[in-house]
């Protein structure tokens, strides 16, 4: 899911429905591979949605001109693996691709310590972290996903990085391990590791359909694997899922959900055709599809699972109110060891070839106080983090003196020569020395680090865009322990430690965010149960990093694929919901306007807050501005027929426009619109005005804004309030005003006109026709005779009033 604010397809332009399938999984990344192949080889009919391309054995770019291409906005013709996202505090790094996340990640698959499924753990501002499931829950599916992703220790141990790494831990008096890896070293379970050599095709085939090798140790893990010796999910559970039947679908990102009468849910998605790739394409033309489903998976990680659900809240009702709670980056932390010697007392460069070999082969564990052991704080990993080779040879350009020196060198050999003032002809030596001896790049490190940092973060929309609020600075303590850690490796290397350049900002990168939609024990603590059940709604599940809801410390990967696996066996043990018949559209008003002689429009624009689940607009006003929830709406007024507006005592107009509501999913554009500017009830003192606008969430779903204004003389002047407050309800449906008793209910609020929109809206004022001042002077007329009636009794000499 890409953190973009497209408008949603008008109706008009969708295609039908394709039809009904058990099982939709949305994204194909850990909990979604592991749900495709589970309920597929349970009996089930699966559709997989995927929104990034297929990158099979050889297809990952390496060149600068493909690299720079390798990232993800479709709306700007990127169509690539790379989707980096930027919040306040942190940046976070995800992957586009069928196989998700495990296109780019490290191969590691730890499981998450005993002791840290913490149970009402406290977090700073309120709140607390908690697990309601344990390793005992968790390990028989730990033991199903370690072998359907082959899961195996590094087998070498000459490998420079790791063994400087043991060397480190034993010097520090720290626990190591060469922690399993889904990685191919060896063509059989019982043969030796072998570099490239040819591997077996599974029982289940290939969906990619070409030959994998073993591991050439070349550190490209993070960047795709061009071998397939990693065994990434395309590789394994999906080539298992199609096998088993599963409709396997790429290029295909979902932009709504919503429930069915009767139950299952449909699915809206926009396809990206690979002939727009590297053109840009605005989302907003693209047209919705649509399916409908009896469950549906949602595992798109934790920044699009949890997207998806806050921009189709509207149609969610009674979500749980922790919806965008509990996010952390599980403690990822990047740093640097430079300049290694061969002993701690310094003895000439050490080589620790950080390119050679898969990016991680060993693992520190430092405890925590959990643990019992004696350990204190909050405990966490650090691991070698390697990189592919390419990397070494822009690290050594980029030591710009030392390259200036050698090829001032190399340059000045050259015109010696020229001259003939040297008679050697053999420059094999002077060629090596311009190259230089590459000793920043082999004497360094990276390591990462990952941990218990504290799950406080909140994910929220910003203008119909994912918005994040964390910061380094509750969990200072923490990472400060992971730097020093780092800082006594460099040490125990003889080399030197430095902070990656965001750190200085006290900023992060994440590879590994969690939380979002967190499990819990009942809606007041989680959006969906330890099932991934989301509360409320039955048959949606969130089976990814968004349902964890706090850090794992190691690497999360392989307990993600072990919730979904554990998730899975319980929908299998559960009957399917009977199929849904299909509910007719909800029609609109028909037209009945004919020929205007003389039309007349004006824009308004109004701002303030709401509330979801609030029936009274000024506690939904309170509630939603202590949450920064905002609503607005920009609107054109317009009678297209200025006398009959007049005549007719409803006085109504049509609005066109949008909403803005990040709660309801961002910019809501309206589909119709009636605006009433006077109308009267059994109260002669008092007129309303009325504003009813179809909207449509960024899913597809029908909502409606009804609104009203009273005008009226209460105690005091109150003319501004009364014809600049507007009470607002948000209900669900395309709703006519002899529906709104029975309409549900999503929310309230109260937007107001600022002085300042108010004099720009007097600027607005158009008429267009035959007769423009004579429609400007009706309209004036109209306006302020009925404000006289109802405000009049203030400007009358006291002994006139009634």
């Amino acid at each position: 899911m890409t953190n973009e604010a497209p408008s949603p397809a008008r109706p008009e332009n969708d295609s039908a429905v394709e039809g009904e399938v058990d099982v939709v999984v949305v994204g194909s990344g850990f909990g979604g591979s592991v749900a495709a192949y589970r309920l597929a080889d349970g009996g089930l009919s699966v559709v997989v949605l995927e929104r990034g391309k297929a990158y099979p054995p050889g297809s990952f770019p390496r060149t600068p001109a493909g690299m720079a291409r390798n990232f993800w906005d479709p709306s700007e013709g990127l169509h690539g693996l790379f989707d980096i996202w930027s919040f306040r505090g942190l940046e976070g790094v995800v992957s586009s691709g069928l196989g998700g996340g495990s296109l780019i990640y490290a191969n590691v698959l730890l499981r998450k310590d005993e002791k840290w499924f913490v149970h009402e753990s406290p977090l700073p501002g309120g709140g607390y972290e908690n697990w309601p499931i344990g390793r005992r829950d968790l390990d028989p599916h730990y033991d199903d996903v370690e072998k359907m992703l082959g899961a195996t220790p590094y087998p070498y141990t000459d490998t420079p990085k790791t063994a400087a790494m043991r060397e480190a831990a034993e010097l520090l008096d720290l626990q190591v391990s060469r922690p399993p890896l889904a990685v191919s070293f060896a063509s059989g379970p019982d043969e030796a590791p072998v570099p490239g050599a040819p591997l077996p095709e599974p029982e289940y085939g290939n969906i990619h359909g070409l030959p994998r090798e073993t591991c050439r140790l070349t550190g490209e893990c993070d960047v795709g694997c061009n071998l397939g010796a990693k065994n990434t999910l395309d590789h394994t559970y999906l080539s298992a899922a199609r096998h088993r039947g599963a409709d396997i679908r790429t290029r295909c990102e979902v932009r709504g959900l919503a429930p069915r009468p009767g139950g299952g849910y449909e699915v809206s998605y926009v396809v990206h055709d690979p002939a727009r790739e590297g053109h840009r394409t605005p989302t907003g033309r693209l047209p919705l599809r649509r399916i409908h489903c009896r469950r549906l998976v949602l595992a798109a990680g934790a920044f699009g699972s949890t997207y998806l659900l806050l921009r189709n809240r509207a149609a969610l009702r009674g979500i749980s109110p922790t919806l965008g709670n509990r996010f952390c980056g599980n403690g990822d932390l990047l740093g640097l060891v430079l300049k290694a010697t061969r002993g701690s007392a310094g003895s000439g460069p050490r080589k620790l070839a950080s390119s050679t070999g898969p990016v991680i082969t060993s693992a520190i564990r430092v405890g925590d106080a959990l643990d019992e052991d004696g350990s204190t704080g909050r405990g966490y990993y650090v691991e070698d983090a390697g990189y592919p080779a390419f990397v070494d040879w822009l690290a050594e350009v980029a030591q710009v003196p030392g390259s200036v020196r050698r090829t001032a060198g190399f340059g000045l050999h050259r015109l010696r020569s020229r001259l003939g003032l040297t008679p050697r002809s053999n420059i094999s030596s002077r060629l090596a020395l311009l190259l230089g001896p590459g000793v920043f790049s082999d004497s360094a490190l990276p390591l990462l680090g990952m941990g218990r940092d504290l799950p406080d973060g909140r994910m929220s929309l910003r203008r119909g865009h994912l918005d994040i609020d964390w910061t380094t600075l509750t969990s200072r303590r923490y990472f400060e322990r992971v730097r020093r850690t780092m800082s006594d490796i460099a040490d125990a290397l003889g080399g030197e430690f430095q902070d990656n350049p965001l750190w200085w900002t006290r900023r992060v990168i994440t590879v590994h965010p969690l939380g979002g939609a967190p499990m819990g024990r009942h809606p007041a603590e989680g959006v969906c149960d330890s099932y991934g059940e989301v509360f409320g709604h039955p048959g949606l599940y969130v089976l990814d990093g968004a349902a964890l809801p706090g850090p794992v410390g190691a690497n999360p990967s392989l307990t993600i694929a072990a919730f979904a696996d554990r998730a899975c066996h319980r929908i299998l043990e559960q009957p399917l919901a009977p199929r849904a018949a299909s509910a007719p559209a909800a029609a609109g008003a028909a037209a009945t306007d004919g020929e205007r002689p003389t039309s007349l429009s004006f824009t308004e624009e109004m701002k303030g807050h709401i509330a979801l689940d609030v029936a009274d607009p000024h506690e939904g006003q309170a509630l939603g501005r202590a949450r920064n929830q905002r609503l607005m709406f920009r609107l054109t007024i317009t009678a297209d027929d200025v006398d009959r507006f007049v005549a007719d005592p409803l006085h109504q107009a049509g609005a066109t426009g949008h909403v803005d509501c990040d709660v309801l999913g961002g910019r809501l554009p309206v589909e119709k619109g009636w605006f009433n500017l006077f109308t009267r009830d059994d109260d002669p003192t008092r007129r309303r005005m009325l504003y009813r606008l179809h909207l449509r969430d960024p899913g597809g779903n029908p909502l409606t804004l009804v609104g009203h204004k009273e005008v009226h003389d209460d105690p005091g002047f109150d003319i501004w309030s009364d014809t600049s407050t507007l009470y607002v309800r948000m209900v669900a449906g395309h709703v006519t005003a002899d529906g709104d008793e029975n309409a549900p209910l999503l929310g309230s609020g109260i937007i107001v006109i600022l002085a300042g929109d108010f004099a720009q809206q007097l600027t607005t004022f158009r008429a267009s026709g035959p007769r423009p001042a004579r429609a400007l002077q009706s309209f004036g007329r109209l306006f302020l005779g009925e404000l006289w009636d109802v405000y009049g009794s203030h400007f009358m000499p006291a002994g006139e009033r009634a």
